[in-house]
């Protein structure tokens, strides 16, 4: 399988080999931190398959210390049990994460919502957790955050939205919308929304990702998913406005899709001082 790899990857991409049990690389891969000067670290929270929906997971709940171990760098551990999908960042004091994930019993069972934004803070070095509803119907992840809203820039959102008031969706984009709306950040600022439409989830028999917003923010460009849908151009034309200095890539993704996640949960950036967005 690392061979296979290496045959699409230039030869600038080191390609390493490591042990896991699934594909999420973003849910149990470390939260990489930086300080004023720059210096590199991570942070890891347990794992346990998003709530102990699938066995084994022992290999994947070990993926982020390794990576931080291979890095050489500090690893700051978390007994809280959290996915890299459940949070949003904006590198300058302020996370957003969706109640229906982070408060779930089948994660934190004893842990208050305080406590859990405590934790939240420590582990990330943000000041301010934002929270909105979720998605309660989503049983994969119980609704994480990088299928609803992301940063994407500090101050700066987009958030999914559904125009179809048949579709199943339809309330629960507006119930995340309104929870944003007229929220300050960590600096004092109120959030800057912008919209993009999502993907059709009228006709799904399993969890299945349909989100735009599961994207990956790469050196220079955005990689965007499709899955075949009418829709996918309108996605191209949204980050294209948004993102105008970079190149905008659009991946059909229907392969990965089906199990549950997209882009952004198969990948997990390590960032550069200038580049602090997750």
């Amino acid at each position: 399988m690392l061979d296979d790899a290496k045959t699409y990857l230039s030869e600038k991409v080191e390609t390493i080999a490591m042990d896991i049990d699934d594909s999420w690389t973003r849910d149990s891969g470390p939260n990489f931190l930086l300080n004023d000067s720059g210096s590199l670290a991570g942070s890891t929270w347990e794992f346990n398959a998003w709530g102990n929906k699938f066995k084994p997971y022992d290999q994947d709940a070990l993926m982020g210390s390794r990576i931080l171990s291979l890095l050489g760098v500090k690893d700051f551990k978390s007994s809280m049990i959290a996915e890299g999908g459940g949070i949003t960042v904006d590198g300058e004091g302020t996370v957003i994460t969706t109640e229906s994930c982070f408060l779930n019993k089948n994660r934190n069972p004893n842990m208050t919502k305080k406590e859990v934004e405590d934790e939240l803070c420590k582990t990330l070095g943000t000041e301010k957790v934002i929270w909105i509803p979720g998605d309660i119907n989503e049983t994969g992840t119980d609704g994480h955050i990088d299928g609803i809203t992301a940063f994407i820039e500090p101050g700066r959102v987009l958030v999914e939205i559904n125009s179809d008031k048949s579709d199943p969706h339809y309330n629960v984009c507006m119930e995340n919308l309104n929870a944003l709306k007229n929220v300050k950040d960590a600096k004092g600022r109120v959030l800057e929304i912008d919209f993009i439409y999502e993907g059709d989830y009228s006709s799904l028999e399993f969890d299945e990702c349909r989100s735009y917003i599961n994207s990956y923010l790469a050196n220079g460009a955005v990689i965007v998913p499709g899955y075949n849908h009418e829709r996918d151009h309108l996605a191209i034309e949204t980050y294209e406005r948004i993102y105008p200095d970079r190149t905008i890539v659009q991946v059909q993704i229907s392969d990965i899709a089906i199990g549950g996640g997209g882009i952004h949960c198969i990948t997990q950036q390590e960032p550069v001082l200038t580049d602090m967005l997750k």
